[in-house]
């Protein structure tokens, strides 16, 4: 029978990309387009789907390994196969002495003796699903010391609920801040009322450790500042009444060119710490990443080459990438290379907000909602509203001074009101 290897897509130039979840095992069809897997970059999740429907001869990967362009996912037996077409696995297993019958038998028997005892596979791999082990680590629960009670010592959901409930709990690496992270575990809430567990979403859960990890190692200042948008509002309406909804023109594609025409005349804060060599990486190609909503949580897509595009360019780009967002259609590479971001949260609401620094970057911006604020007029001597953009730069203190932050944040200012300041 003709087989097929399905492989993980051309990523570019990211590499070792973790495969956080297994949907297929052995002996499964699939069809076209049905996910294999799923892979983790930064804060996105991506399911790889199939490129051939077929019966799965072999599964290659587990979750936790970590993969690149070109890796073969699994062996896929294809529908419709001619007989007598052999793939390389097959020519080799069929060139290989066949075990005789009672060899083969005790030798199984020998294995699920094993697998029955410690509920692990022969190959060293727990002897559970995908959903269990996914479900093992949001429980926080170790399968090593689980004896599971499903065929063959098969572990299963139950057996993760008991654990739990008799304290089989994961064993935290021990560090200088170990006492103080551990949150130890909760108290029954369900003494005082009616309560729901919840798993938390993938993105959730993937970020979490990131944020943490940035919260922890970066000393992080929030400066506030705002910007007169009147102009730039009447500005991006025109715009779009003369484009007749061909495209449209948001607050965020006039911000981030004067984002991109701000960290040029500030670099640093375009810029990554290597703390272990006390130097500082200055990045002269700016990449904005801007954090988008989806029904699935945040992701942060990335406008790459910013400073090389024109209003409309960017227009298109946020605009694709904020739709594959939405639809969890973003490619890795949409969301590798970040040098600067913006978190936005005016369609919301808010005053004001301190975002986390998304490492190894060291500052991100926050933009708010536009308010009317009466403004003194010298020359009519009188108020008069205007509207007005609160924003906030959250950095690291390593690499910028307050200083600099209030320098960085008033140059801000002056672009976004006037954006012929991104010419010079």
């Amino acid at each position: 029978m003709a087989t097929q290897k399905v492989t993980i897509p051309d990523f570019g130039n990211v590499q070792d990309i973790a495969v956080v979840e297994v949907y297929v095992s052995k002996g499964d069809e699939v069809k076209v387009e049905d996910p294999l897997i799923a892979l983790e970059s930064e804060k996105a999740v991506m399911d790889i789907p199939s490129t051939a429907a077929g019966i799965v001869r072999e599964v290659y990967l587990k979750e936790e390994d970590t993969v690149n362009s070109g890796d073969a996912i699994l062996l896929l037996e294809t529908k419709g196969s001619e007989k007598g077409t052999f793939s390389e696995e097959e020519k080799d297993s069929k060139q290989a002495p066949a075990q005789k019958p009672a060899e083969q038998k005790a030798k199984e028997e020998e294995t699920t003796a094993k697998q029955q005892e410690s509920g692990k596979e022969a190959s060293g791999h727990y002897h559970a699903t995908p959903s269990v082990r996914a479900y093992a680590r949001e429980q926080d629960v170790v399968l090593g010391d689980i004896k599971g009670t499903g065929p063959k010592g098969r572990i299963l959901k139950e057996d993760i609920d008991m654990a739990k409930k008799t304290g089989t709990r994961k064993a935290v690496p021990q560090g200088p801040m170990d006492n103080f992270l551990k949150s130890g575990p909760l108290e029954d809430f369900s003494r005082y009322g009616e309560v729901e567990e919840v798993a938390m979403g993938r993105i959730k859960k993937i970020s979490g450790p990131q944020l943490l990890k940035s919260w922890m190692t970066i000393p992080h200042v929030t400066h506030f500042d705002e910007a007169d948008v009147t102009e730039l509002e009447a500005f991006r309406r025109q715009l779009n009444k003369e484009a007749e909804n061909q495209i449209r023109y948001s607050a965020l594609v006039f911000i981030t060119k004067a984002v991109v025409a701000t960290l040029k005349a500030y670099p640093e804060v375009n810029s990554s710490l290597d703390a272990d060599d006390n130097k500082l990486v200055l990045k002269y190609f700016y990449n904005i990443g801007v954090a988008v909503d989806t029904p699935n949580g945040l992701v942060v897509p990335v406008i790459k080459d910013a400073d090389k595009m024109g209003m409309k360019e960017i227009a298109n780009e946020l605009k694709r990438l904020s739709e594959e967002a939405r639809v969890g259609k973003l490619a890795i590479t949409d969301m590798q290379g970040a040098t600067f971001t913006i978190s936005s949260l005016g369609g919301i609401g808010g005053t004001g907000f301190t975002p986390i620094i998304n490492s190894p970057q060291v500052a991100i911006l926050g933009l708010s909602r536009n308010y009317q604020k009466p403004v003194w007029n010298e020359e009519l001597q009188a108020f008069r509203p205007r509207l007005t953009l609160p924003f906030s730069l959250s950095y690291d203190h390593r690499v910028i001074d307050g200083a600099d932050a209030a320098r960085f944040c008033k140059a801000l200012s002056k672009n976004i009101e006037d954006l012929r300041r991104t010419l010079l």
